[in-house]
């Protein structure tokens, strides 16, 4: 089965604070530059949706109630998910609001799946104020589109003998990893639905959609998807730091410094088939007082370019004195498949996550050194000491 918590962030605040019941919460960055993390269902009719820059929000919804998002959601979660292993020890959480479960060796000592369900929604309602929506199917793919198909406060079970005629009447942006780019090219094939994708050999796919996608594409329009529920998940976070060997003055030398590990740390995650919502900044003057500053992303990410900019943006306003240590993290990290990033209507066909999987590779042939960002460039600065911080896992 699949959990998902309906509107995470902002039930959780309404729960702290019932006075906000009924009424439009929206919770992200509340700077020029800042996405919205979550929104409440009354905010939803306005329009409001998780990765919205937040100007267009205000301007969508003005009498909405903007928060900044705060440390509380990941004790929330935990605790959660402390539940949902009281059913069963396969447990594997995606995010920091939703998990598969597999529940099958529950059944004789709990329960059928929809009896656990049950009792895990009431739980979590029951225990913490806020709602989730369960789906429940023969694969994780399905489950996550049972829970998708039935949100908010859903129940949604899609029994063996129906899973491909519940699966083909969806449209075709229903599949992971179909964003609106790759949509475009399928319905130009005639395809509307995941029946219609299923309908085409792999060998017609590629021609349009290149032959990797082509493979997952096949396979998931016919829910192929052979991946157990792993309850382990070793890795928590993935960094990189850097010390000076003289304080930074400034941005202009720390900024590219901060580009590349931030790049770095991007391509241990993809290279572990992971993404990560929260990006930490860690910054240590000269006189070794040290902070941090964190932010969680609007949806999860592997790419450099996404994780830097967030960064940047906290660095800046951090950064009020000569840096002698800068570092960058990615945690809250999910499954990369899971995820499925959708290319936006618009998006270049190639953007910055193809340029990174590009310099993988070169890296990968050439060595470490054979690519780099053009702003290291720009400075003869020889000073810098530069190692991994923090084994992924800890």
């Amino acid at each position: 089965m699949h959990v998902d918590m309906d509107a995470f962030f902002a039930s959780v605040e309404v729960a702290r604070d019932p006075s906000l019941r009924g009424k439009p919460v929206i919770v992200g960055g509340l700077g020029p530059r800042g996405v919205v993390a979550a929104a409440s269902y009354e905010a939803r009719t306005f329009g409001v949706h998780s990765a919205l820059p937040m100007a267009i929000a205000r301007r969508r919804c003005p009498q909405g109630v903007f928060m900044t998002p705060t440390t509380s959601y990941g004790e929330v979660s935990r605790e959660i998910m402390a539940i949902f292993r009281e059913y069963t020890p396969h447990v594997q959480p995606i995010s920091v609001d939703e998990a598969f479960l597999d529940v099958a060796g529950a059944r004789r000592l709990i329960g059928s799946p929809v009896a656990i369900a049950r009792a895990i929604r009431e739980r979590v309602r029951a225990e913490h104020g806020i709602t989730c929506t369960v789906g429940i199917a023969s694969t994780k793919f399905l489950s996550k589109l049972a829970s998708e198909a039935v949100k908010p406060d859903g129940l949604g079970v899609v029994p063996v003998a129906t899973e491909l005629e519940f699966l083909h009447r969806l449209p075709i942006r229903a599949v992971w990893g179909i964003g609106e780019k790759t949509a475009e090219k399928l319905r130009r094939l005639g395809m509307r639905t995941v029946g219609d994708l299923a309908r085409l050999d792999v060998d017609s796919l590629a021609s349009s959609v290149g032959t990797a996608s082509a493979e997952h594409l096949y396979a998931l329009s016919r829910n192929i998807d052979p991946r157990p529920v792993h309850p382990d998940r070793v890795e928590k976070s993935i960094s990189n730091e850097t010390t000076f060997g003289h304080d930074a003055p400034d941005a202009a030398v720390w900024g590219p410094v901060l580009l590349e590990l931030s790049r770095k740390v991007a391509s241990r995650a993809r290279s572990a088939g992971w993404a990560g919502r929260g990006v930490t900044v860690k910054i240590r003057f000269g006189d070794f007082r040290t902070i941090t500053r964190s932010r969680m992303l609007a949806a999860p990410t592997d790419v450099g370019r996404e994780i830097y900019e967030a960064a940047r943006e906290m660095a800046d306003a951090a950064a009020t004195a000569p840096v002698r240590l800068i570092g960058v993290k990615l945690d809250h990290l999910v499954e990369a498949a899971a995820v499925g990033r959708q290319v936006a209507l618009g998006e270049p066909e190639h953007g910055w996550r193809d340029i990174e999987t590009v310099m993988d590779k070169a890296r990968e042939k050439f060595g470490k050194g054979a690519v780099g960002s053009a702003g290291r460039l720009t400075r003869r600065d020889s000073r810098v000491d530069t190692r991994d911080s923090g084994n992924p896992g800890r």
